[in-house]
């Protein structure tokens, strides 16, 4: 059967890998599982969420368009405004703005925009995308389904988790098409400062690629809210050239199922966006879109949402803030741990304590130069359950790994 082959590169899928290493292990029957490897929000959603589907169910019947509702971009766009403080003027929800189903199937389909095909390749080199490693997945899979070699940058504790995207050198920056940052970060929850991002604008600018702000994660902080791209934009002088940022109402309002987010950039940009999503794309439904833009119109829930993750952290740092390798992220809802040996780890804990984590290593790749991988130290362990789960869960860790 003909296919293409690029698609036996995906199959390196964290959670397959996780599934495999933990084949044949049962954990004590008198334990109760504790499943703390899936970044799934375990909280409810607020109630206005399905009164307002309900309202809108007349809609259901009615084909909606990729460019959204009036309402949905309106609510989304003021948010941007109020939350990082923008001009007024900055973000026209009508030429900026475009509704997704989720960030994933965006973040994806960007890579289809930005990397050149091979008639257009400069001297026929091949196009670069870059992202941190440990990186997410999509990333990757995005760089390799568009044809682009996938270049991943280390975001080492010694960089405080922040790849150096200037070091991969002058010549494969002008080859780069598109650089991927999630700021905060998945999965060490470090949080890019002003400058940083400054920086990167100005690296895309000069050497003409496109970069996406994965900005996730940025309702989800313990005391200091992140600096959003869109901030450094307007800083200098507003413009959105080379610059494209997702948000998605997964996180900041517990609202993964709902499948909902946007991606905000210049309006050349957003129209082909548009175009690509309404040949290919699945486009959100008029009723989601509704309580979308009630969610977006809503900060008190989220401030709700944002203070059970900071108790969560503070638990966290309570029971294994004396333990070496313990780390509090400034944002985000995961503890990337440093235990020495993540699949030893990963393996014991299911094992002998019924807690399941997945390993740093599966969302990282080995150094093409000394063969390292990042991630090889670290477990990654979801805080997002309620209080007494997540307490048993981290005092079965606390007692795994000692004193």
């Amino acid at each position: 059967m003909m296919k293409n082959s690029r698609i036996e590169h995906l199959f390196d899928y964290p959670f397959q890998k996780l599934a495999k290493l933990l084949e044949g292990l049962t954990p004590p029957a008198d334990l109760k599982p504790l499943l703390m490897h899936l970044g799934e929000p375990q909280l409810s959603p607020p109630s206005f969420v399905a009164d307002t589907m309900a309202s809108n169910q007349d809609l259901w019947n009615r084909y909606p368009s990729a460019r959204g509702t009036v309402d949905f971009r309106g609510a989304a766009t003021n948010w941007l405004i109020r939350r990082f403080r923008l001009p007024t003027a900055m973000v026209a929800p009508e030429r900026n703005l475009l509704p997704l189903p989720g960030t994933k199937e965006g973040i994806f389909q960007l890579a289809q925009l930005a990397v050149p095909g091979p008639e257009d390749w400069i001297g026929g080199e091949q196009p670069a995308v870059l992202m941190s490693n440990p990186t997410y997945h999509v990333y990757k899979g995005a760089a390799v389904m568009s044809g682009a070699e996938p270049i991943l940058v280390p975001a080492t504790a010694e960089r405080n988790f922040l790849p150096d995207f200037e070091a991969v050198g002058r010549d494969v920056l002008n080859r780069t098409a598109l650089i991927y940052l999630c700021n905060p970060s998945n999965p060490q929850g470090t949080v890019a400062d002003r400058d940083y991002l400054g920086r990167l604008i100005a690296l895309a600018r000069r050497h003409n690629f496109i970069v996406a702000f994965d900005e996730c994660y940025t309702e989800i902080y313990r005391e200091n809210a992140p600096t959003g791209a869109l901030e450094v934009c307007a800083a200098l002088g507003g413009s959105l050239e080379n610059v494209t940022v997702f948000h998605s109402l997964s996180k900041r309002s517990s609202s993964a199922g709902l499948r909902s987010g946007f991606v905000v950039g210049e309006p050349a940009l957003i129209d082909a966006f548009a175009m690509l999503r309404s040949t290919g794309g699945a486009v959100v439904p008029l009723p989601v879109l509704a309580a979308s833009a009630a969610l977006w119109r809503d900060d008190r829930h989220a401030d709700r949402i944002r203070a059970h993750y900071t108790a969560l952290f503070d638990m966290a740092e309570r029971i294994l803030g004396n333990r070496t390798g313990f780390y509090k992220p400034p944002a985000g809802f995961f503890l990337w741990l440093d235990v020495a040996d993540g699949e030893t780890a990963t393996r014991d804990l299911w094992r002998d304590y019924a807690v399941k984590t997945i390993p740093g290593a599966y969302f990282a790749y080995p150094d093409p130069m000394t063969g390292e991988n990042p991630g090889s130290r670290y477990i990654r362990i979801a805080l997002v359950h309620e209080g007494d789960d997540a307490e048993k869960g981290l005092m079965r860790i606390a007692d795994y790994l000692g004193d």
